[in-house]
């Protein structure tokens, strides 16, 4: 093992690193599946020799580029993007939107529609053909639109709940903006520093919040009290 790694690990439970080890290994299950299942589908032939492909053929090759895609020492960070040119690499068929005229329009404005989505305090989205799911920072004391439950038209909200993913160990840091005098902090959550700066616990990275009580502040139209 890396010497630099011991300092981190000494903060991790055994739980948490076997609950790590297990999302990994049920990400590698689920691209295995989805590609013998699916992208697989309409394999029927090898191109090489021209044999029918059996479905033990499939779920292997599945596995090969599952394990690659998983490879944390050949991407060395989550958040690189894969190449069309990496995907072929290992084999797979890739369709190229940006060849098609309205499929690159199509996507390229889908694109920006969702980038415009994550500027406001929704971070997450699952969607399907026929439904759409989001999760948002919720603010206390600001009632949660929904049907029949019109947003107020000026909410005046006591605090701003934040969950920071601290970008080298990944812990969550749960921090509360108080936006009113006297509101307590939740004893999940520390209090938004006044100096706009938050250690993680775990690893002791450093992280900026500036960024955030602008965007706190110009949202709310109110100043974070410290």
């Amino acid at each position: 093992m890396n010497r630099a790694f011991i300092p981190i690990l000494q903060n991790i439970s055994p739980g948490e690193l076997q609950h790590a080890q297990n999302s990994l290994d049920f990400a590698r299950e689920l691209v295995t599946d989805w590609l013998a299942r699916y992208k697989f589908k309409d394999w029927p032939v090898h191109s090489s020799t021209g044999a029918p492909v059996t479905e033990e053929e499939k779920r292997a090759r599945a596995k090969e580029i599952a394990d690659a895609l998983c490879d944390h020492g050949r991407w060395k960070t989550h958040g690189r993007s894969i190449k069309l040119d990496d995907l072929r690499a290992m084999g797979l068929k890739v369709t190229d939107y940006s060849t098609q005229a309205d499929l690159c329009d199509a996507v390229r404005r889908y694109y920006t529609l969702l980038q415009m989505t994550f500027d406001t305090n929704i971070y997450k989205i699952f969607e399907t053909p026929n439904s759409q799911i989001i999760r948002f920072e919720i603010m206390a004391g600001v009632p949660v639109p929904g049907p029949g439950r019109p947003a107020p038209a000026a909410p005046q909200p006591d605090s701003a709940m934040l969950d920071l993913e601290c970008s080298k160990c990944k812990t969550t840091l749960k921090i509360q903006a108080k936006l009113k005098e006297n509101v307590p902090v939740q004893p999940d959550r520390m209090p938004f520093p006044a100096d706009n700066k938050v250690r993680c616990p775990t690893c002791g990275t450093e992280h900026d919040l500036m960024a955030m009580r602008h965007q706190i502040e110009a949202q709310t139209k109110r100043r974070i009290i410290a």
